[in-house]
């Protein structure tokens, strides 16, 4: 078996998320390719000759620190399980996460997004998106069996990290799966692509890719923008911090709190020292 189909054969094997499957075998086959390492070539490689092949790489394709991080952090997995060779990266491991913070739509501007779209199933999966807050592989993931509109209870099913947790189903969220079913008559997945497999991410970004272009808004946004929007305006709304870290599914409320530096409500109201002149 080609070694990168293997490679993918048992992150499968070990449950590896799609997600990251998909990333990991993106980032190494654009590296074999432009490399031209393969088969015996790859696997007699020093420590010392991939180091340099891979800076070469990273600067070529102007990699960022999260880019950089995954194609490190896949290389190095794919030598242990294909060659079980353990590879020391860490002398280019990026150290210093930048802290930038998330850009955020305004309720106004999520508002024309979802209205700017006429097809009922696009409309349906971004306001899913932002609704529930989800990110874009846990609303592939969405199986109808999860949606519990008796209790208004949606369970969310080994997202990130492997956990489960449970969010609130809006009324008008309900309506509007509704109408959905009605059309669409989904059979597992909440959201089936032609052939009742889960809807591909590839499709759900230029859903939001174009809607964002019909709403007309110029702002620098990508699909999980909707999310970074769902936790700030929660925040803004009043609801308690350790009750938006639930929701989201995050370990430390540290990462939570991010949102405060970017609520129009936390740092709006605050006095500037100049009206006290």
């Amino acid at each position: 078996m080609e070694p990168l189909n293997q490679f993918k054969a048992i992150m499968e094997l070990k449950r590896y998320s799609s997600n990251t499957i998909a990333k990991y075998i993106g980032l190494l086959r654009a590296f074999f390719k432009s490399s031209h390492l393969s088969g015996q070539r790859l696997e007699s490689a020093s420590n010392k000759e991939m180091i340099t092949t891979m800076i070469s790489h990273i600067n070529n394709r102007n990699y960022g620190y999260t880019s950089q991080k995954q194609f490190i952090s896949a290389l190095r997995l794919f030598y242990k399980e294909v060659f079980r060779k353990e590879m020391d990266f860490q002398s280019i491991y990026p150290t210093q996460k930048p802290h930038a913070l998330p850009n955020i739509l305004s309720k106004p501007e999520v508002r024309a997004l979802l209205q700017s779209i006429s097809n009922l199933k696009h409309r349906a999966m971004l306001t899913t998106i932002y609704g529930l807050g989800l990110r874009s592989g846990e609303l592939i993931r969405l199986k109808i069996a999860d949606m519990d509109s008796e209790r208004m209870l949606v369970s969310i099913k080994a997202s990130k990290g492997k956990k489960d947790r449970v969010v609130m189903l809006s009324p008008k969220l309900v309506q509007l799966l509704r109408d959905y079913f009605r059309k669409y008559h989904p059979k597992e997945y909440l959201f089936e692509g032609r052939d009742g497999k889960p809807y591909s991410s590839a499709s759900l970004n230029k859903v939001f890719v174009t809607a964002k272009c019909k709403a007309g808004i110029k702002k620098q946004a990508t699909l999980h923008t909707l999310r970074h929007s769902f936790a700030t305006h929660l925040l803004e709304n009043g609801t308690d911090i350790r009750v938006i870290q639930k929701l989201l599914g995050h370990n430390n409320i540290s990462t939570t709190l991010l949102y405060t530096k970017v609520s129009s409500n936390v740092i709006g109201k605050v006095r500037s020292p100049l009206d006290d002149l």
